[in-house]
């Protein structure tokens, strides 16, 4: 028998300009351990948040059983924190140094409680979880990605929570980090909500909760269960609309084969009465007859023709509902065998050790990706092949037009819409193709209108995505750092497809596995303490 922690009643969130984020929604959550996926932008960053407590629905009620603990997406961003307060004891740990400091303020003490021992469970923890070299008053800023994600998955059990809710924990991670978080999320006993995209870790979930503009939906197993009803749910919704469609074709058929014949009947009445030479007030009668039926006959056609119509068009809003996000592939030449890249004796900055120095030659026919613990220059790598910084030294030569992706999306402009900067990068392109561009990926006539900022982190990566993808002349050379951030699981799998189209050279840095076996890689280049390495995929 289950544990029900969390409970939604007719849940609904109004954004501030009185749009519905998502309404009425129904759903409990257990002990099982849970992903929730949805589409960018449908509202699950919020729900997390609701079903945490931070924020309050505009109606409906949330029931909680027991203590939830909530962290957030790239909860370590604020410089200013400390490694006590994103482990969620950083008041404790803060009033008990000013009682030990002398403090007899109330409220110290009534932040401290019972919990006395606080610092020193803190330190407990760090120390089993092989973080003894993190003081509780150490900034964030000095954390790796996976440390932050270790400390602040600590609190949860320094607070003793009940429900822990995590909200793309994986992102930002590299490999050894995820896999010490799936470690460490099989090992916790309490009850489990992941908001991910992330496909191994939801492969690790008893089962899988969609959000949708029509509600939320329970899924039985994990991830690859999931993967499949929704599969079969789209030919479903496909085979329902094609039915649909046949069904109408027919009855309108059938209709127009009904018209012939009353209208054959009504000509043929017409002359028999004329033959007959009956008085004209029998004629009159018999006309208004025949037009009393031949009015009905059209009422009911009418209504076979709306009842037909809502049912093409139900249908065919369930099949919209399974589109899949269509990224287009720049219109590139073949590059060829010829050199896009060459770095001869180059020193990276901000990178120690011997991941400081390489040397490279790649040509147009490879597609690399490139893999590596958090701080080891990865990024720096596409930074210099950018262009966007030079070598301490050495030569760096990139003579093909370069598409370059960065993780903080700097090639956009948070403050202008996306469809003026989409005309700039293009402006030989008609502006309804760049439209019809940014729908595919699901970026409708208000996003593209809205400044690139307000959008969804999702959201803001197809953006940036498509802005990078449209420029003219097309990239020849395509570099994308940590790409599949923040997109949800369908737009990662349009993205797959795009750079399966891809002809130019592509390097692409991720620690996704799932994702780069999923691109017809031909080589892995990767950071070791005795320089950078190229080997085939």
């Amino acid at each position: 028998m289950t544990n029900t922690f969390l409970t939604l009643d007719g849940v609904t969130c109004v954004l501030p300009d009185g749009r519905a984020l998502f309404s009425d929604l129904h759903e409990s959550f257990d002990e099982r351990p849970t992903g929730l996926v949805g589409r960018n932008g449908v509202g699950k960053s919020t729900l997390a948040r609701m079903l945490a407590g931070q924020e309050v629905p505009a109606r409906g009620r949330i029931g909680r059983d027991g203590t939830t603990y909530y962290l957030a997406q790239r909860a370590a961003d604020d410089a200013a924190s400390s490694v006590a307060e994103l482990a969620g004891v950083g008041e404790v740990v803060a009033a008990l140094a000013r009682i030990e400091a002398g403090s007899s303020d109330q409220r110290d003490f009534d932040a401290v409680d019972e919990r006395w021992d606080m610092r020193e469970r803190l330190l407990d923890a760090l120390q089993a979880e092989g973080l003894s070299h993190l003081a509780p008053d150490a900034r964030t800023s000095t954390l790796s990605g996976g440390e932050a994600m270790r400390v602040g998955l600590l609190g949860a059990r320094l607070c003793g929570a009940d429900y822990l809710i995590l909200d793309e924990p994986s992102n930002h991670l590299d490999r050894q980090a995820r896999s010490e978080l799936r470690r460490w999320l099989r090992a916790w006993t309490g009850g489990l909500l992941v908001v991910s995209h992330d496909r191994e870790l939801l492969g690790d979930m008893a089962r899988i909760v969609e959000l949708s503009p029509q509600g939320l939906r329970s899924y039985g197993g994990g991830y690859a269960f999931y993967a499949e009803m929704r599969a079969q749910e789209r030919h479903a919704a496909q085979r329902s609309l094609d039915a649909s469609k046949l069904e109408r074709k027919r009855a309108e058929q059938a209709m127009r084969e009904q018209q012939e014949r009353q209208a054959r009947r009504q000509t043929r009445g017409r002359r028999d009465a004329s033959d007959a030479n009956l008085p004209r007030i029998m004629l009159g009668g018999r006309k208004s007859r025949s037009e009393a039926t031949a009015g009905k006959l059209e009422q009911q056609r009418d209504a076979t023709r709306e009842a037909l119509a809502a049912k093409v068009a139900d249908a065919a809003r369930h099949v919209n509902e399974e589109v899949t996000p269509a990224l287009l592939a720049p219109d590139t030449a073949r590059v060829g065998r010829r050199r896009v890249a060459v770095l001869q004796d180059v020193a990276l900055p901000h990178v120690r050790g011997g991941a400081r120095t390489i040397d490279l030659v790649l040509r147009g026919s490879q597609r690399v990706g490139v893999t590596g613990p958090n701080g080891s220059g990865k990024s720096t790598l596409l930074h210099l092949l950018a262009g966007r910084i030079a070598p301490l030294s050495g030569s760096v030569e990139v003579p093909v037009r370069v598409a370059w992706l960065d993780q903080r999306l700097a090639t956009l402009d948070a403050t202008r819409p996306l469809i003026a900067q989409m005309r700039e990068a293009a402006p030989s392109v008609a502006e309804d193709t760049l439209r019809l561009r940014l729908a595919l990926l699901g970026l409708d006539a208000q996003k593209i209108g809205m400044p690139t900022g307000s959008l969804s982190g999702g959201e803001r990566l197809k953006a940036a995505l498509a802005h990078a993808l449209v420029a003219e002349p097309p990239p020849e050379l395509l570099l994308l750092d940590e790409p599949g951030n923040h997109l949800d699981i369908a737009s990662l799998e349009a993205l797959e497809a795009m750079l399966m189209q891809y002809e130019g050279a592509l390097i692409v840095v991720s620690h996704d596995e799932a994702f780069l076996d999923r691109l017809a890689l031909t080589d892995r280049l990767s950071p070791t303490p005795e320089g950078w390495r190229l080997l085939p995929w």
